[in-house]
């Protein structure tokens, strides 16, 4: 079947899969038949990155992300919680991925693994099938117990058996399609350069300029409705289920050519230019960013931190852990122009 890209199937069952309203779906991702795609869900797929195995589930605001150079396989059966974030991963069959987990590139899950909310499993990190994983970054804890099991069991019907693979396309036609939403807060309205690409369920409110070139990805949510201003400056993205706000008599300031990776929290902070905000990382009020950093996945920026640039940045709160000699080149998972909507004809690109 087909979908406009960023726009959404209705909410129904798509024939062997169901697909929520408020899902996004982009690209060419495989879904497997009894797969579920809930409420502000967001699947990327270059060049058929993504394989959803028979009968899993992803649920509310998380967002999947597969290309060709970092393909992301998720095997069968298994659930992904609220706001998890998996970017170019494979998973087994059976595992149960706690709320607001994070997993990287090149990460491998065996089969039923267990990982606790808020687990990040970093780029290349292999855990084996039947563990109970946690932690930032994730470690084994435990083999899987039969408690473990049981209670899987019971989340899945009382059934345990892994179903044959099987795959249904979903693929999207390049058609022109509405650019996100604006809203007006205190008779503020967003003011969006020509040239900027917001995605269709972008939403932006009050004082927000956005600059050109720039990219305002699927789930975004940017609000100015404080007493201070959002500017996000030329060729920057701010990828899918982010949100940026901030408190009053602040600022929100991305400077040109930062990248903010998908699920990040970014708050009343500065952000230099070319810096690259990892999956699933906080950026607190007050902090400021140089050039050139790297802000690790899951990482949390303490409230007015402040990094020279050039720094590379992790932990919770965060410190530094090494040093930049060069701006960090474009991650695997940003968006490339063959990525982006087309505006409807006649209209800017918002």
């Amino acid at each position: 079947m087909s979908v406009g890209p960023g726009t959404a199937i209705a909410d129904r069952e798509a024939g062997p899969l169901y697909i929520a309203g408020s899902a996004v779906v982009l690209g060419t991702p495989q879904l497997g038949e009894g797969s579920l795609l809930a409420e502000g869900a967001v699947v990327r797929s270059g060049k058929a990155g993504v394989q959803v195995g028979t009968g899993s589930a992803v649920l509310e605001n998380s967002v999947v992300i597969g290309t060709g150079g970092i393909p992301t396989i998720i095997g069968r059966r298994s659930t992904f919680g609220h706001r998890c974030l998996v970017i170019g991963a494979t998973v087994g069959d059976l595992c149960e991925i706690g709320n607001a987990s994070t997993l990287m590139p090149g990460a491998r899950l065996g089969d039923r693994v267990f990982l606790g909310e808020g687990t990040v499993v970093p780029p290349g990190m292999i855990l084996s099938s039947d563990v109970v994983a946690v932690g930032r970054p994730a470690r084994a804890v435990r083999p899987a117990s039969e408690d473990d099991l049981r209670r899987l069991a019971g989340l899945r019907g009382g059934d345990l058996s892994v179903p044959p693979p099987t795959a249904v396309a979903v693929d999207n036609r390049q058609e022109a399609i509405p650019m996100g939403q604006l809203y007006a807060y205190r008779g503020i309205l967003p003011t969006i350069a020509s040239s900027a690409t917001l995605f269709p369920t972008a939403e932006l409110t009050g004082d927000v300029v956005v600059g050109d070139n720039t990219i305002i990805g699927a789930g975004v949510k940017i609000i100015g409705d404080s007493h201070g201003p959002v500017r996000i400056g030329d060729n920057v993205q701010i990828l899918e289920n982010t949100v940026l706000h901030l408190l009053p008599d602040n600022e929100l300031v991305i400077d040109d050519g930062a990248i903010i990776g998908p699920g990040a929290m970014i708050h009343g902070c500065r952000v230099g230019a070319r810096s690259i905000v990892e999956p699933g990382a906080i950026v607190c009020d007050g902090s400021v960013l140089g050039a050139f950093c790297v802000v690790r996945a899951g990482a949390v920026v303490k409230q007015r931190s402040q990094f020279a640039a050039g720094t590379d940045i992790d932990g919770l709160p965060a410190e530094p852990i090494g040093r930049i000699s060069e701006a960090p080149p474009m991650p695997g998972w940003a968006l490339r122009p063959d990525d982006l909507p087309v505006p409807a004809p006649g209209g800017p690109r918002q």
